[in-house]
């Protein structure tokens, strides 16, 4: 379910997660290696701020090459280039465009986004005044909201032209399925475009509710 990496035209670009929890669990680790990996491939850099000093990363996200863990905020990292953030709201009044990938170089996504149900988690930021770019009107999880955003200001493709499929269900067994609450970027497959392990994830733990993975 991983995502093929196209070829980019709108420069490199910083994609930074700014860390609201105290803790990180499974479901994010995943996401966020997705989205490394995903990022480091297309020529950008991914950075996890705020990123408490006693927090114990997962081993798969130690010294992964494309992530940096910052310490510090964005307001911190960026105070000299503030105009140049731009924050993905879901409260933002103007749709995110190819055009912004040349207005702005860093896209900030308050985590974590994929909450059921959805939390105002980016009331924080907004508060900063950072100018912010809306995904549409669907919830995203973090690692779709960086994708899209990607395909977006990178790749130059529209959000209305970008294959999207909303709560899909995922067959767990013989006998259950669950429906995710979120909307996901479709595959070449038309298939939802998820980390690697996430349906093992899902599967694992469809006892508990979403809340017990993030």
């Amino acid at each position: 379910m991983s995502s093929s990496t196209r070829q980019t035209n709108g420069g490199p670009k910083i994609y930074i997660v700014e860390h609201l929890d105290p803790e990180l669990g499974p479901w994010s680790a995943l996401e966020y290696y997705s989205i490394a990996k995903e990022t480091s491939a297309a020529g950008s850099s991914f950075y996890l701020s705020s990123v408490s000093e006693s927090l114990q990363l997962p081993q798969e996200l130690q010294g992964l090459s494309g992530l940096e863990i910052k310490v510090e905020s964005v307001e911190q990292l960026f105070a000299t280039k503030k105009t140049r953030v731009c924050l993905l709201d879901p409260m933002a009044s103007t749709e995110l465009s190819p055009k912004d990938g040349d207005d702005f170089d860093f896209f900030l996504f308050g985590g974590i986004l994929g909450d059921d149900p959805p939390r105002d988690r980016t009331s924080e930021l907004r508060r900063k005044g950072f100018e912010g770019r809306r995904l549409g009107p669907k919830q995203m999880t973090t690692d779709t909201a960086v994708r899209v955003t990607r395909t977006v200001v990178q790749e130059r493709v529209a959000l209305d032209k970008i294959g999207y499929i909303d709560y899909p269900e995922l067959q767990i067994d013989e006998h259950e399925s669950t429906e995710m609450p979120f909307r996901y970027m479709t595959g070449r497959d038309g298939r939802p475009i998820m980390p690697d392990g996430m349906l093992e994830l899902i599967k694992k733990d469809s006892e508990k509710g979403f809340g017990d993975l993030l």
